[in-house]
């Protein structure tokens, strides 16, 4: 099994293919390690973690919400957030047609806001509406999901980052820390053994009972 970590950088597709006329890049223009794909996608205009590896077990295990590995997210937001806002988040909102899972949601205050670069390009900025961060994790990644529920409680995201996947072993969750945008690494022996193990328990009940013990 191989498996890489790679912080995804703005502007490239989750995907090794490029596609004809597309204006995005993709993952073989940062990655040549044949045979992975993956785990989950990151919209073209999103950041941060991405889990490839040759395993299809893996890619389903980190992708189905049965599962429940919590995904977690910084969020530039234009607007303030408010406690109502927030708590929306939580509790799970409409999303075309489908009630979201609840979700971990709060305000990073100053002493909390993510130590990242500046997104090349900008992201917009108006003067007159102040933009703020939020950290949000979920268990499950429908398509743009942050994206419309942020802007379904009327805090419209400006820029997403992933930056930690929790594998919910007990262990050190995965996270973007050493890994500049568009860097790759191999999973340490020890994150390569949890993924492993993992697999040994893909029953998402066995898992599920595992969590209540």
């Amino acid at each position: 099994m191989t498996t890489l970590l790679l912080h995804k950088p703005y502007g490239v597709l989750s995907q090794f293919t490029r596609e004809e006329n597309s204006r995005w890049a993709s993952l073989q223009d940062f990655v040549d390690t044949p045979d992975v794909y993956a785990a989950g996608r990151l919209d073209a205009d999103s950041e941060g973690l991405l889990v490839l590896t040759s395993n299809g077990r893996l890619q389903q295990q980190l992708t189905d919400p049965r599962f429940g590995h919590w995904r977690t997210y910084w969020v530039q937001v234009e607007g303030t957030p408010q406690p109502h806002q927030l708590q929306q988040l939580r509790d799970g909102i409409t999303v075309q047609g489908h009630r979201t899972r609840p979700a971990k949601a709060a305000w990073l205050k100053a002493e909390a806001i993510p130590t990242i670069g500046d997104r090349v390009p900008p992201i917009r900025y108006r003067a007159t509406i102040p933009t703020h961060w939020l950290e949000i994790s979920l268990t499950e990644g429908r398509n743009r999901q942050v994206r419309r529920m942020t802007a379904a409680v009327g805090l419209p995201t400006l820029r997403l980052v992933r930056h930690t996947i929790d594998l919910m072993d007990g262990g050190t969750p995965l996270t973007l820390t050493g890994l500049e945008p568009g860097a790759s690494r191999a999973v340490s022996k020890e994150e390569e053994a949890r993924f492993v193990q993992l697999l040994k328990g893909s029953n998402p009940k066995n898992q599920a009972d595992r969590r209540r013990g």
